[in-house]
């Protein structure tokens, strides 16, 4: 599979999980406030994570080659861990579902809204694992191309935070209720173990 395909597939594959971040961009789009600017924080913060993760790991296995493969295993077996965590909650929903008009969630000027997409993004322990540790080991396994697969990663984010944003009216009614988070979460298990065994067979 190209180096891009590869990570637009692997990053949606992690962005499109359900969580707080894609919850407010989802509610701001329903919204209508601010949704440029949300969208824009959430997709530049990815791009700075997602290219930290492949310029670090990628020059690191560019000086030690031995390290491709404990990065791919490494990589794999991260896919393989996120992947039933996503089909537990499929079987086991927690009953979460989109719900606008919290209170936490009022309203507020566009600085005080591109803050609260950045805290979401950035005090999130698990973005790192996500972005600088997994997209950062898979990328490096591409060696000289990891750019061109940190590339279609951040495609990938672009293009989910858009359609979240701007399509939030249509995607809205769609993503109203648990049932539809758990098709998704199942959606997201079975992309991540199609990813980890194409990792691992080099595919």
């Amino acid at each position: 599979m190209p180096a891009p395909l590869h990570g637009l597939l692997t990053g949606l594959a992690l962005i499109v999980a359900i969580g707080s971040q894609n919850v407010f961009v989802l509610r701001q789009g329903l919204r209508r406030q601010h949704v440029l600017a949300v969208v824009v924080v959430c997709t530049l913060s990815d791009m700075v994570l997602i290219s930290a993760g492949a310029g670090g790991l990628g020059l690191l296995v560019e000086q030690e080659p031995q390290l491709v493969h404990v990065v791919r295993w490494a990589g794999a077996a991260f896919l393989v861990g996120y992947a039933l965590l996503a089909a537990r909650r499929a079987l086991r929903p927690t009953g979460e579902s989109l719900e606008t008009g919290t209170v936490s969630d009022r309203g507020g000027g566009v600085v005080r809204v591109s803050l609260a997409a950045l805290a979401l993004t950035w005090l999130n322990p698990h973005v790192y694992l996500d972005t600088v540790l997994l997209l950062g080991s898979v990328a490096a396994t591409h060696g000289t191309g990891r750019w061109a697969f940190a590339l279609g990663a951040i495609a990938g984010s672009a293009l989910w935070f858009s359609a979240l944003g701007f399509g939030a009216r249509g995607l809205g009614g769609l993503l109203s209720g648990p049932r539809a988070w758990r098709v998704l979460d199942g959606l997201v298990a079975v992309t991540m173990l199609v990813v980890a065994v194409m990792l691992l067979t080099g595919g």
